[in-house]
């Protein structure tokens, strides 16, 4: 897959508030080569610090075994926040959350005030 077309299918940068916000075009198959190359920019946006990460996933067409564990692996994530609004998110979440550890915790959301709230509210980790 060549660059352009990766940096099409996600972009992530870091938010007022310190999070970074990760938005999967929609549409988009993800799979363990655009995974990964989304938690090097991860990793590179946190510059050595965990960060809390909302993950906009509205209206992604799926998540392959491969994607799935990529995402599994240790991160710069302090926790993540997934954002989704139909059904078909919601059982991309669920299902993933169900088959892999998370090194991290993980929520599910359809409200983006929700999941900011949880991410980066007054209980979540520094």
């Amino acid at each position: 897959m060549e660059d352009a077309e990766r940096e099409r299918a996600v972009t992530l940068r870091v938010e007022h508030g310190g999070y970074v916000r990760c938005d999967w075009r929609r549409g988009t198959r993800i799979t363990g080569e655009l995974a990964r190359a989304a938690i090097k920019r991860l990793d590179e946006l946190a510059d050595g610090r965990k960060r809390p990460l909302l993950v906009d996933m509205r209206g992604t067409a799926s998540l392959t075994r491969e994607g799935r564990q990529a995402f599994a692996e240790e991160c710069s994530a302090s926790r993540i926040a997934l954002l989704g609004e139909s059904a078909v998110d919601r059982v991309i979440a669920n299902f993933t959350l169900s088959v892999i550890v998370m090194a991290m915790p993980t929520r599910y959301f359809t409200s983006e005030p929700a999941a900011l709230a949880w991410l980066i509210g007054d209980d979540a980790p520094a």
